[in-house]
């Protein structure tokens, strides 16, 4: 499988701070990767740097079989970006904005016209072409954000929390929409929050903490690897207590966060018939999932 992106030990520091330490990432042409990581982690600086926005101060890296950041600019025009918070110009339509952004790639407007329809029925604004940006919904104006990164038909898309503050239903044709582009062979790079997001839609992705990747593989391979197959949420009363008392003898692992204890079990049914004798405690019996891997991996303390 060819390569889209190439980067090797990349380094950043700020004020004698490291931000970035030693991050490598070998992009796969038409596959979805995801950057994760909690806030500080150094996923923003990670992708300035996968840009050729910023300069590392070690490592290599190549992006699209150009060395960045000698030829960032060569590099970036076969590249879409979808940014953390939408940047479009509410003084234009819809159109205008599509076509405004694709004059910045070198593009006739006659070569953009004719690739707007596809764009906006790939968005499902095609009803809202002359639509001016104030009157559309968020979810509207996250479809537009990520059409206008594929005007010049790129080769690599990164998109940084494409899905965040949108309902269900936004989110879920966002989602829809980054499926196709991969079935199309777009390569993409993700940074998100939403654990089942990236469950969903990534074929790999790196968990990333203090600048430094801490894990790396498939959504699947990473929860087998670092986690018990099943998690019983303990919750309730005297929880505190009881996981002192009892959440030893019944789990392989276990944690208290607040009022719910965590225990991460092989066979979670000696646990569950325990339980059962504890009228004041409730309990979720469920699979592990990427969050469980997240929290173990980074911790559960807030981040600021």
């Amino acid at each position: 499988m060819s390569v889209a992106l190439f980067a090797q030990n990349l380094r950043k520091s700020y004020a004698g701070q490291t931000v970035v330490n030693g991050v490598s990432i070998t992009l796969n042409k038409g596959e979805c990767y995801g950057l994760l990581g909690p806030n500080g982690a150094g996923k923003t600086t990670t992708l300035r740097l996968l840009l050729g926005l910023i300069a590392p101060d070690g490592g290599h890296l190549s992006l699209l079989g150009l060395a960045v950041p000698r030829h960032a600019r060569e590099a970036r025009l076969r590249v879409g970006v979808v940014p953390q918070v939408d940047n479009l110009d509410p003084d234009f339509t819809v159109a205008e904005n599509l076509l405004v952004y694709g004059r910045y790639f070198g593009m006739s407007d006659a070569a953009i016209e004719a690739r707007l329809p596809d764009l906006l029925e790939f968005a499902n604004l095609t009803h809202k072409r002359d639509a001016r940006v104030p009157t559309l919904s968020g979810g509207m104006k996250r479809r537009l954000t990520l059409a206008r990164a594929l005007v010049n038909d790129p080769d690599i898309v990164f998109l940084d929390e494409p899905t965040t503050g949108l309902d269900p239903q936004a989110r879920h044709l966002i989602w829809q929409r980054l499926r196709e582009l991969t079935a199309q062979g777009k390569t993409l790079l993700l940074t998100t929050h939403f654990m089942d997001e990236a469950e969903r839609l990534c074929h790999r992705l790196a968990i990333l903490d203090h600048g430094r990747m801490v894990a790396e593989d498939s959504p699947r391979e990473l929860i087998a690897q670092h986690i018990e197959p099943m998690v019983v949420e303990v919750f309730g009363e005297g929880v505190s207590k009881w996981a002192d008392e009892y959440a030893a003898n019944f789990s392989q692992r276990f944690e208290v966060s607040g009022e719910t204890a965590f225990c991460y079990v092989n066979n979670a049914q000696p646990l569950l018939a325990h339980l059962q004798g504890h009228a004041g405690l409730r309990y979720l019996h469920r699979p592990a999932n990427l969050e469980d891997v997240f929290l173990k991996l980074t911790g559960r303390e807030m981040r600021e």
